[in-house]
């Protein structure tokens, strides 16, 4: 495998996996569901100017992240919240004002999120969150996230207004499936590892899988949380659902702040910077 040159090296750009990484991401997700319609719906920025001022602001925070030296709890989340709201946005450009359909978007941004990964494999030669050590790898692991929020957006749609399954059914079909890559994972990886065939390419896969389910997950929870009960939400709306998690991310955020419990072992980077594909 090609290293990073030194000149470009720098610490891992992204938090350790944990339980609280998990929590947060779906968190994120969920604000990006109510934060995008309390926006355009609540404070009638409406869909062109609720897309613009969310852009805007990504781009500028991606800035201060791809400047920091390391990873940075309150602007990595940040951008995360940013992107999940920005990749809403736009499947919903998409789907309401170009009248794309859901159908359409999902396979689209599907062949993206592959092509994304594609290319970035076959340059780096590893997914690996981490290993995010370098400018061009935190490029693509960005592409990657905006293109799951996208493609997330669509698919949660699709499958609770579309096919007719309800905020709720779908909330608990995308957590069946995250609870499914878990399970696999684990399982493959008691087999592989007594047998001494287990590689950290099989946990970049689940990881990547897991990350895709949590956007539709996210968007399910969000929605059956704010939407009236007519149309088979809690009616909390958009606004209270927001803050309360809002309210959530910031003191996750906070406390690893303090903590550093979410910051990547140096070992890891290197260990886990294996091919995603064995080889022989």
């Amino acid at each position: 495998m090609r290293n990073p040159s030194a000149a470009g090296r720098i610490l891992n750009k992204v938090p350790e996996v944990t339980v609280y990484f998990w929590v947060i991401k779906v968190l994120c997700t969920t604000v990006g569901e109510t934060a995008a319609d309390y926006l355009n719906e609540s404070l009638h920025f409406g869909l062109t100017w609720t897309s613009v001022v969310m852009g805007t602001l990504l781009v500028a925070v991606l800035v201060f992240q791809f400047r920091a030296g390391k990873y940075i709890p309150r602007i990595y989340w940040l951008a995360v919240v940013l992107i999940s709201i920005v990749g809403t946005l736009i499947t919903d450009n998409l789907t309401d004002h170009l009248k794309v359909p859901l159908e359409v978007t999902t396979v689209v941004f599907s062949v993206l999120l592959v092509l994304t990964f594609a290319v970035w494999y076959g340059i780096e030669r590893t997914l690996s969150v981490h290993s995010i050590v370098t400018a061009r790898r935190e490029a693509f692991y960005w592409l990657a996230i905006l293109f799951t929020f996208a493609l997330g957006t669509a698919a949660g749609d699709l499958s609770a207004e579309k096919f007719n399954l309800g905020y709720l059914v779908s909330m608990f079909i995308f957590a069946g499936l995250i609870a499914m890559v878990t399970a696999a994972h684990f399982i493959l990886k008691a087999v592989l590892t007594i047998r001494h065939k287990y590689r950290p390419a099989n946990a970049v896969l689940a990881f990547w899988l897991a990350y895709i389910l949590t956007r539709p997950l996210g968007a399910s929870i969000g929605d059956f949380l704010s939407q009236p009960q007519v149309n088979g939400g809690l009616g909390l709306g958009t606004t209270m659902t927001s803050m309360l998690f809002l309210a959530a991310i910031l003191t996750l955020v906070i406390y690893l702040t303090v903590s550093r419990k979410d910051e990547t072992p140096a070992g890891l980077i290197e260990a886990d910077t294996a091919p995603l594909l064995p080889t022989r």
